[in-house]
């Protein structure tokens, strides 16, 4: 062997000594990733796990809501039959009611009204009940 064969190896053997911390670092830190790989995978069936269970919820979610606003729909027209007939029967009591103090107003005699203050029991009725209440005191 030649000296510049035994240059080569010394300088290989160097290279070689000056790898070992770095190739100790990088076994160091790829078992590091092994480890964390288990928890990675761990953590990412768990997420799967939660991703579904997350789209079932969704799914029965949207189910109750679309049957909640079926029911409200229906309620909703079945309230539309009576809501109208309950409008017809206030206009029909309301006209009885014009009826009624027209009949009352024709059938009363000309008496001036007593003032508020002679009747605080009547302070708070409505012009239709005191007429009513005169009529009923004229009648007797």
């Amino acid at each position: 062997m030649g000296w510049i064969e035994w240059a080569l190896q010394c300088v290989v053997i160097l290279l070689l000594v000056a790898a070992l911390p770095l190739v100790l670092r990088l076994e160091r830190t790829l078992a590091g990733v092994r480890r964390d790989r288990a928890a990675l995978d761990g953590s990412a069936g768990n997420l799967g796990e939660a991703t579904r269970l997350a789209e079932a919820a969704s799914i029965r979610l949207r189910a109750a809501a679309e049957g909640g606003g079926r029911q409200l729909a229906e309620k909703l027209a079945a309230a539309e039959p009576l809501r109208d007939d309950l409008r017809y029967l206030v206009e029909r009591a309301e006209v009885m009611a014009d009826r009624l103090e027209a009949a009352v107003r024709a059938a009363r005699p000309a008496v001036p009204e007593p003032a508020a203050e002679a009747a605080p029991a009547e302070a708070g009725r409505s012009q239709a009940e005191r007429a009513l209440l005169r009529a009923l005191r004229v009648g007797r």
